[in-house]
């Protein structure tokens, strides 16, 4: 469970970064792809769901969906469905 929590803590400061530095004109395209490996390495292949912020050029969608702390909350959910009940 700490590992989850830590990789969420992860996701919203990424998402932070992404809000201001990603909107850097220029400069956006290359934190959306940062921001899909990051994913990538912290959630396998539903990590892969973060490149969809390439898709929009002008960078005005993805400010408003924090998209890295909603995968790492999709993925906590799954996890506990997992987990035996004690």
């Amino acid at each position: 469970m700490k590992a989850d929590m830590g990789k969420l803590v992860i996701a919203v400061v990424l998402d932070l970064l992404d809000f201001t530095f990603g909107r850097i004109p220029g400069f956006e395209l290359v934190v959306d792809i940062a921001l899909g490996v990051a994913a990538v390495a912290l959630w396998g292949w539903p990590g892969l769901i973060a490149f969809w912020e390439i898709a929009d050029p002008t960078g005005q969608v993805d400010a408003f969906v924090p998209t890295m702390t909603l995968i790492a909350l999709s993925q906590m959910g799954k996890r506990k469905k997992q987990r035996p009940q004690a």
